[in-house]
């Protein structure tokens, strides 16, 4: 019996389907910059065969039907393995499965039995063809070779065994020279036998290279990405280790005491465990605090951290404005959004700039009474099909909440094409401006650094 969950999961996959048939682009513009060298790379050595076929078959329009036909034959089923053959080797070499031995022996032997058909042809011909014949024969020839070349250098390990099928396919092409042609057209032939496997099989090789480039540099963007945020979790483990080391040393150092006191019936163990109530009830406020986000460091920090850990992850960041003279509270509920903006710059999409703006916007003359708003923008690319933020995820609505009691409001949505804009603005009443405190010495340095 099917469920509804079932009935859920094919109407949602039907309604993504349809969205992608009807709007095509999205398909491409939610591929990260290596799945599109990859598709790209794909698509390229897919059309290989089919040149491949189109060029072999119009160059054997010429040749009569009886003698072109068992090399068009050999000519289809080398196709259609070098079709499935680049396939499978690319998803080698991307490392999704092991080396097709088996498939490209059969290309390649299939390939230069193909060129002997082609070849046999040629000796067959009348005593006196015209030269269209000598031209499609030693064309389709020279095609079964270069391409054999071309695409098996996909599924070869070295560039030694490459350099051996290039060898091999311009001997191919001067033995049949020398045996049918003139000196210098048979020099003619095996030249353009070399030059056509060799251009080929160096354009795979070249290909396979970039691949390959754009594979470790992917691999190392992930991999700074989460170093960054190890690099995160570390500094909370500090902190909390900062907060808990000392109380719970205390704690543990009381509560000895208080043990000892009480076997000796002493009175002085009450106090003690009082006193080891209140460190515990410190220490639990304390670490609710870390946790929320609302420890003493300020938005100073918490923009300095997002530049170092967006840059640590490959993103280009550039902060604009500081929070001098805002109050605690509001740069509380700021940093609280850095934090949350970053996280989702780094967990969505494929961001490559990223801009942090921060102003606080006058009232005016003739907004008498009204407070000033601190208004923070987060906006980054990489976000094709950016949603428009009015539902949002857990993280949106827990900074709506937070702000909310700062009587701040938040909004989130796309900015433009592949791009995401968040901003948060938060009033502050012109009295509570002039009156901010100064920074600490953290903040301090973070500000010197920030600006």
């Amino acid at each position: 019996m099917t469920g509804t969950g079932d009935h859920e999961d094919a109407a949602t996959y039907g309604a993504t389907a349809q969205a992608a048939i009807r709007r095509p682009g999205r398909w491409w513009g939610r591929k990260g910059t290596a799945a599109k060298v990859e598709s790209y790379t794909r698509i390229s050595f897919h059309l290989f065969p089919v040149a491949q076929l189109v060029t072999a078959l119009l160059s054997l329009t010429p040749v009569p039907a009886r003698s072109a036909l068992p090399v068009a034959g050999a000519l289809l089923v080398h196709v259609v393995l070098g079709l499935r053959l680049t396939g499978q080797a690319l998803d080698w070499v991307a490392g999704r499965r092991a080396r097709p031995r088996r498939l490209l022996f059969a290309y390649m032997a299939c390939g230069f039995a193909g060129a002997a058909i082609a070849a046999l042809v040629l000796v067959k011909l009348p005593d006196d063809p015209p030269a269209t014949y000598y031209t499609a024969c030693v064309g389709t020839y020279v095609l079964f070779l270069a391409f054999s070349c071309g695409l098996g250098v996909l599924a070869l390990r070295t560039h030694r065994q490459s350099l051996v099928a290039v060898a091999v396919a311009t001997f191919g092409g001067w033995l049949l020279g020398s045996a049918l042609l003139p000196a210098p057209a048979a020099a003619a032939l095996a030249l353009s036998t070399l030059l056509s496997a060799g251009g080929l099989t160096l354009a795979s090789r070249f290909s396979i290279w970039l691949l390959q480039a754009v594979y470790e540099l992917d691999e190392a963007r992930h991999t700074r990405a989460r170093l960054a945020v190890a690099e995160e979790r570390l500094r909370f483990g500090r902190d909390l280790h900062d907060v808990l080391g000392r109380n719970l040393s205390v704690i543990a150092l009381k509560s000895e005491l208080a043990v000892q006191l009480a076997r000796r019936e002493r009175p002085e163990a009450v106090e003690q465990m009082a006193e080891v109530q209140r460190i515990a009830q410190e220490s639990q406020r304390e670490v609710r605090e870390v946790v929320r986000g609302y420890r003493e460091a300020d938005l100073y920090t918490e923009l300095l951290g997002a530049r170092g850990v967006l840059s640590a992850a490959g993103i280009t960041c550039t902060v604009t404005g500081t929070p001098t003279g805002l109050p605690r509270p509001v740069q509380a509920a700021l940093a609280w959004v850095v934090r949350e903006a970053v996280t989702n710059v780094l967990r969505h999409g494929n961001a490559a700039h990223c801009r942090i703006t921060l102003t606080v916007v006058p009232a005016g003359p003739r907004a008498e009474g009204r407070p000033a708003v601190a208004e923070l923008t987060v906006e980054n690319d990489g976000v094709p099909s950016a949603s428009d933020g009015s539902s949002g995820g857990h993280g949106l609505a827990g900074l709506r909440e937070r702000l909310a009691a700062e009587q701040g409001t938040l909004e989130a949505g796309p900015a433009g094409k592949s791009a995401f804009r968040l901003v948060a603005r938060v009033p502050v009443p012109a009295d509570e401006v002039a009156e901010a405190g100064v920074p600490g010495e953290t903040a301090e340095r973070a500000r010197q650094e920030l600006e």
